[in-house]
Parts: C-alpha cells; sequence; structure tokens
C-alpha cells in the first residue's frame, strides 16, 4: 500500500476533515449564508491566466520582503483565525512553531485558546514575528487591556478587524449549535468569566453568535481607529477592506497598512472575491501604504497572481489550520513549505527573478476573457 503522501494543500484539506469532529471541521471550513462569497474567493483566482516569458535565466531568483523592518524569505504570512485548540492539543503554540520554522509572520487572533502572553513568550524561544488582530470590544477597557498586553508580549503590529460589527450568518455553527468544547475558553480573557466562556449552542443556536453579539461593539468607526491610534504607538493595519472609497478614508486616517479581505467568506455573502477587488484598493492608495490580502489562496500560483497585481504580501488561514490538524507544527510548516515551493516553481516558470521584477512585468497576470475570442 502506498503512503499517504500530502503533496499539495488541497491534500492536507482532505485529510483534516477526515479527522477533525463536525462541530470543529464545519466552524474551519465554513461560510456565511449560501456559501458563495467563500466559493467565490477560490473561483476568481481560476479565473486569472498566466502568461509566462521565456529564455529568461532564473538561476538565481529573490522572493525575500520586508514588512515593517522586518524580512521574510518570502511573502506568505498567516491570516488570524480562531480556537486552534480545536485541532490539536498545544493550539497556537503548535501555529507559532510552524510560523518560526516558516520565517514567516503570525497573526494572533483576539479569539486564540492560547493566551497572547504564552504565544508571545513561544515567540521568543523560536524566533517567530508576531502581529495581533484586535477585535473591539463593547468594554473600552478590555479593548485597550489587549492592546497593552499584545505590545508587552513583543507584536510587532495591530492588525484592526473592521468587517466585524456583528458576526456574519454561518448556518453551519447553527445548525450545529457551535460552542467551544470544554475546557476551551476565549484564553486572552481569562480573568472574565463573561469574556472567557462561550455561551453553550443549542439546536439552531449557536453559543458563538450569542458571545458576539454580547461582547463585540457594533458603533466601530472611523473614530474607533482614531482612539485606538491614540493608545499605541505600533503600526496599525485594517483587515477588511473591499472598496476603493474605504481605502481612500484608510489613507486619510492614516494607517500602517490595509489588508484586503473578505473574512475568508464568513461574513457578508454575495460580495466580490478579495482577488477581485484588490486591483481598485491598490490603485485607490498607490505606494502611499503596503496592502495586503488573505482568502482563498490554495496553491503557489494564487500567491504569484496577487503578489502580481500589485500586493505586498498575502495570508492565509484555513490552509493552516488543514496543517495543523494534520501534523501539528510540522504540519503547519509542510504547509507553507508547499506554498513557498510553488510559488518559487511559478516565478521560475514565468521568466520572473524577484518580487519587484514581478510586480514590474506588465500583463504577467490576465483574466481568462483576454482569451474568449480565441
Amino acid at each position: 500500500m502506498m503512503p499517504n503522501v500530502l503533496l499539495t494543500v488541497d491534500d492536507y484539506r482532505r485529510e483534516a476533515v477526515k479527522r477533525l469532529p463536525q462541530m470543529a471541521r464545519d466552524y474551519y471550513q465554513s461560510g456565511s449564508e449560501a456559501g458563495k462569497t467563500l466559493f467565490r474567493n477560490e473561483k476568481a483566482f481560476a479565473s486569472l491566466l498566466i502568461r509566462p516569458r521565456c529564455l529568461r535565466s532564473v538561476a538565481k531568483v529573490t522572493t525575500s520582503v520586508e514588512w515593517f523592518g522586518a524580512t521574510h524569505a518570502f511573502p506568505i504570512g498567516i491570516a488570524p483565525t480562531a480556537f486552534h485548540k480545536m485541532a490539536t492539543f498545544d493550539g497556537e503554540l503548535d501555529t507559532v512553531r510552524g510560523a518560526a520554522a516558516a520565517g514567516t509572520v503570525m497573526i494572533c487572533s483576539s479569539w486564540s485558546t492560547t493566551s497572547i502572553e504564552e504565544i508571545g513568550e513561544e515567540a521568543r524561544k523560536t524566533g517567530a514575528v508576531l502581529w495581533f488582530q484586535l477585535y473591539v470590544y463593547k468594554d473600552r477597557d478590555a479593548t485597550e487591556s489587549l492592546i497593552r498586553r499584545a505590545e508587552k508580549a513583543g507584536v510587532k503590529a495591530l492588525v484592526l478587524t473592521v468587517d466585524t460589527p456583528v458576526l456574519g450568518r454561518r448556518l453551519a455553527d447553527t445548525l450545529n449549535g457551535f460552542s467551544l468544547p470544554s475546557p476551551l475558553k476565549f484564553a486572552n480573557f481569562e480573568n472574565s468569566v463573561t469574556k472567557a466562556e462561550m455561551p453553550t449552542g443549542g439546536a439552531g443556536k449557536s453559543g458563538f453568535m450569542q458571545y458576539v453579539s454580547a461582547q463585540i461593539d457594533p458603533s466601530l468607526s472611523w473614530e474607533t481607529l482614531r482612539w485606538i491610534r491614540t493608545k499605541t504607538d505600533l503600526p496599525i493595519l485594517v483587515k477588511g477592506v473591499m472598496t476603493s472609497e474605504d481605502a481612500e478614508l484608510a489613507l486619510k486616517a492614516k494607517v500602517d497598512g490595509i489588508i484586503v479581505s473578505n473574512h475568508g467568506g464568513r461574513q457578508m455573502d454575495d460580495i466580490p472575491a478579495t482577488i477581485e477587488v484588490l486591483p481598485e484598493v491598490i490603485q485607490a492608495v498607490g505606494k502611499d501604504v503596503p496592502v495586503f490580502l488573505d482568502g482563498g489562496i490554495r496553491n503557489g500560483r494564487d500567491v504569484f497572481k496577487a503578489i502580481a497585481l500589485g500586493a505586498r504580501g498575502v495570508f492565509v488561514g484555513r490552509p493552516i489550520l488543514w496543517g495543523l490538524t494534520v501534523g501539528r507544527d510540522q504540519g503547519v510548516r509542510d504547509v507553507l513549505a508547499i506554498l513557498q515551493s510553488e510559488f518559487l516553481h511559478a516565478l521560475q516558470l514565468t521568466g520572473i527573478r524577484s518580487i519587484e521584477e514581478l510586480q514590474g512585468e506588465k500583463n504577467v497576470v490576465v483574466h481568462k476573457s483576454a482569451f474568449s475570442k480565441i
């Protein structure tokens, strides 16, 4: 019998869904409503084609990038995702070990099942670079405390999620009556029962939906961003920008970066894929702030396409959870290694030798409609 060799991100997905309990599996992989945005994120990448050039020496190819003063070997980071201990006992500690081994950034979620202090300590041991994803609570003291603790833990940037004034209608979670399995909690709030413990779900009732409705501030606005700016000197990125109009407002608010994101299709359904709106966001801000992207990336060619269209880098979420489920920290490292290898391969087969050269090449990525008349 042939060994179970996992060669692609999709191989890890198939293996992970076999191992995860239904409630965790559905939480990790489902989207909101009918899942149209979730599906569109991946489909939109497939609608883009790469035009390779030939007879260019690719004996030496450089893939390194600099993000906020730190140099990384590849423009691929780990997006913030919640509840890693549903996948493995060590949860986020395994993830940060995988990030360190891959030499990349891990964006820690406010809703991790490991405290930011523990993650920060592991990052110091392993040399990982951390950013911290921030949700704004109705209790502003709790929000400010998160910022202070993240700074003390050594994070290098704050990532404000701006697309979640309320939680998207995640029907799989509602059907499953999703709640965190005991003894898991919101580890960043262990000194507060109301904030640390998710309400118990039930048939047709998501405990997570109840938690977000009770805790997260729906009055989130540009004024909130200005308030956060008074509380920290860290670079602030806004995650969830999907229009040129909001990109321009972000620029006026003097953000340090933008992450084009639709929350992996988990918030609003029937909206564009992130790769579809990336060009208009970049056009709106020019080179004044770095623009990143997440959502739908499943192979290194998707990374290539996003970088070619102007993204400074990309972040992946679900693939990390699949790697975590299958192989703990080594699974995270293996998934990132696959994406890195495929990205390098795409550069070599396209005659591109650096990120700068890729972004300077005209029409290296085009929509498939460019060939519709053939």
